[in-house]
């Protein structure tokens, strides 16, 4: 067993050390896999609930069911990973996932695919979440926040490319290869994690993993504000997200005529602009302040918010729609390695705690987002206020928090 100083930390490996940027694309992958999961059914749904013989609505539940158990499996897997180490959660959490994505392609009823889905989810959940606690061990500071970064954008990438990756594969090899496709994918990125990761936290058997210790270490994170400010706000940034990928495809198909490739197409290049703001993130940060630099991004995304509210009394095409999503997306892409950086950057020696309650409190924003605007009947004013209202919302926390602990406005 060879041990490599990173900065501070020590990084335990079993193997020859890869390069920084392999590991950091690993984590990407690991990021991408909960996302990649999740999207890729969208376009298949009517094909599925014909196939099981229930109505779309009823196999819409395949992926609220993926969701919930996604948030509350975080909650379980951060304080096991801060007791145990982080490979042993990750290997097993993909051969879950994997596992579960097995018994989906073989699902013939919506009670076994439910089944299928909930294993897939708490695999899933181990990835995603320990992804950025891995690169909490690892690194710190501004370089921290250019792996958060990398990591991020997979995350935003995963759900832009993944619904036109399904709709290929829904057109070609029919909607059960998708979970072929994912399956493989798990297993590949279970290879690259140990070939390229490894463990990079020692266990640590003063770590209590009852559930009273759990409960006050989550608390205690819910009480800090140097935690509960940042990460509140992206949680309500991840809200005002997934409400734009939620009513999109009822604006672009029954508003303006798209296809479901061409919603694909849409989704692939709004990825672009997170691309783009987020690998200028720690750029930006670094020449402005981590702090000035993540109040920029923030208010580019509200200003996103607030013309796509305004867009709603005004002639409905694609670009009036396109134009201000691009620019809550650019600001989106600055803001979330910025702000995910800012809210783990205190708690080291409890990261998989701090990053699994972030990761749940991301999941609990989305589906707020979700859920305010099927309550609207306008899908176009739906997003509009839901988008308006989380990002001025999140701009409001981010500052508020940022006047009451002075000593955050820059990360270390």
């Amino acid at each position: 067993m060879t041990i490599v100083n990173v900065g501070s930390d020590e990084l335990i490996s079993t193997r020859k050390t890869p390069s920084m940027l392999a590991r950091i694309s690993v984590l990407a992958a690991l990021a991408a896999v909960g996302s990649f999961a999740t999207n890729i059914l969208l376009p298949s749904l009517p094909s599925m609930a014909k196939a099981l013989n229930v109505s779309t609505a009823a196999v819409s539940s395949t992926i609220s069911v993926y969701l919930a158990v996604f948030a509350i499996g975080q909650l379980i897997v951060g304080p096991l990973s801060d007791r145990y180490g982080r490979w042993k959660p990750v290997v097993f959490g993909l051969g879950i996932f994997v596992f579960g994505s097995l018994w989906c392609e073989f699902s013939t009823t919506l009670p076994m695919m439910l089944v299928g889905r909930t294993i897939q989810a708490l695999g899933a959940c181990a990835a995603s979440v320990l992804s950025r606690a891995i690169a909490r061990d690892l690194l710190s500071g501004e370089d921290l926040t250019k792996a958060l970064a990398f990591i991020m954008v997979a995350m935003s990438a995963a759900p832009g490319f993944s619904p036109l990756i399904g709709g290929l594969l829904d057109a070609t090899t029919g909607w059960r290869s998708e979970f072929l496709v994912v399956g493989l994918f798990g297993a590949t990125v279970a290879f690259a994690y140990f070939r390229c990761v490894g463990e990079t936290h020692r266990p640590d058997s003063n770590v209590s993993i009852k559930l009273t210790a759990i409960l006050r270490g989550y608390w205690g994170l819910l009480t800090d504000l140097r935690f509960i400010a940042p990460a509140g706000t992206i949680a309500l940034y991840m809200g005002a997200l997934f409400a734009m990928f939620s009513v999109s495809p009822r604006i672009l198909i029954d508003g303006l005529g798209f296809s479901p490739i061409q919603v694909g197409m849409f989704f692939a290049t709004t990825v672009l602009g997170v691309f783009a703001s987020g690998m200028a993130a720690p750029r930006v940060a670094l020449k402005l302040g981590h702090a000035r630099a993540t109040i920029i991004g923030l208010c580019i995304a509200a200003l996103g918010g607030l013309v796509l509210l305004l867009a709603h009394w005004v002639d409905h095409s694609i670009w009036t729609y396109f134009v201000p999503v691009m620019i809550f997306l650019t600001g989106f892409g600055m803001v979330s390695p910025l702000v995910t950086a800012t809210a783990l950057q205190p708690f080291g020696d409890r990261a998989g705690l701090a990053s699994a309650l972030l990761g749940f409190l991301q999941m609990a924003g989305a589906a707020i987002g979700v859920v305010l605007t099927a309550s609207i009947a306008s899908p176009t004013l739906a997003i509009g206020i839901v988008q308006a209202a989380l990002t001025m919302l999140g701009l409001i926390l981010y500052v508020a928090g940022l006047r009451a602990v002075p000593a955050r406005q820059e990360a270390a």
